[in-house]
């Protein structure tokens, strides 16, 4: 898969943006970046949205810039010309798509048919738009449709919004989605940065869904272990659960480790490679000998940080 749809699904999240004033260009991707999701696609739907691609992608180089709503091949030139990294229309055009990929550049075209799709897969594309989704039948018909077009890839968009957005990405079919309500054109008019960059937050929330897990405890020998998860559990009265190499108090409370080196703090996630990416953003690494792997899957893995004497450590369960 090219290299700008894998960062798309890393980041699981594109917002679609209707920019009239393109004074406002540069505040956008700066509010967006600063929150967590250096992506966009600017809709040419308005005739400042050209220039809108140039300011940013010259503004901010390393920000994933991609056009929506193009219908002709000259709007794929003018955007491509501009810088956008990824072309995205609303429905299938053979000739968009086959300019764009003469050029080498990505392209979304948006399908909602099993014709449009097997269209697309004549061409070799690996992802398209599932749109307008909600109005199609949602999830439900998404699930349908996709179901014969084995290792396609799909990013929905029309009609998402923060409360359905998990739900859609935990279908393993769905590569990202695309949304408007995080940068409203009513916030954009009214200059409401400060909401935008607050609904951001918040869609990457949703998506990441960290949640502290249990915390560890190495204790240095298999009789510590026993003795101390016994203690704890009889004063709070908690249940013990026993793995290969660890002694739980209760569900996920804490863990008392017989062969861990140290002591550290769970965090579950729903999208573990995703939470890689978003902490990568942060400057935050993570420690690539201690990756866990189940049926070719990664679950968990170390990051490398300490939080008051203890690690931290990503799972996905």
């Amino acid at each position: 898969m090219n290299d700008v749809l894998k960062h798309i699904e890393l980041l699981g999240v594109i917002p679609v943006a209707i920019v009239e004033d393109e004074n406002k260009a540069v505040s956008l991707a700066k509010t967006l970046c600063e929150n967590g999701l250096p992506v966009i696609e600017v809709t040419l739907r308005t005739h400042t949205a050209v220039r809108v691609v140039e300011q940013i992608v010259k503004g901010f180089p390393d920000m994933l810039v991609g056009a929506g709503t193009v219908l002709t091949v000259d709007d794929a030139q003018t955007v491509i010309d501009a810088g956008a990294r990824f072309i995205v229309s609303p429905g299938f055009s053979a000739k968009i798509v086959e300019y764009c990929l003469n050029k080498s550049i990505p392209v979304i075209p948006g399908v909602v048919t099993p014709t449009e799709i097997q269209q697309a897969l004549e061409y070799g594309l690996e992802v398209v738009k599932f749109f307008p989704a909600e109005a199609s039948g949602g999830l439900s018909y998404l699930k349908a449709v996709a179901a014969p077009f084995k290792g396609l890839k799909f990013i929905p968009t029309g009609g998402i919004e923060q409360s359905t957005l998990l739900s859609y990405l935990q279908f393993p079919k769905v590569l990202a989605c695309g949304g408007s309500w995080m940068v409203h054109p009513e916030m954009l008019k009214t200059d409401q940065f400060e909401k935008i960059a607050s609904l951001t937050r918040q869609a990457i929330t949703a998506v990441l869904g960290f949640e502290l897990r249990h915390i560890g405890m190495y204790t240095g020998s298999t009789s510590d272990a026993y003795k101390a998860t016994a203690q704890l559990a009889k004063m709070i009265q908690f249940s013990v659960r026993e793995t290969e190499a660890s002694l739980f108090s209760e569900k996920n409370t804490d863990e008392l480790q017989l062969t861990s080196s140290g002591d550290f703090i769970v965090l579950r996630t729903n999208f573990i490679e995703r939470a890689i990416a978003y902490l990568a953003q942060k400057g935050i690494a993570i420690k690539p000998d201690t990756k866990q792997i189940l049926n070719g899957q990664l679950i968990a893995v170390d990051v490398n940080l300490e939080i008051e004497g203890f690690a931290l450590r990503l799972i996905q369960v």
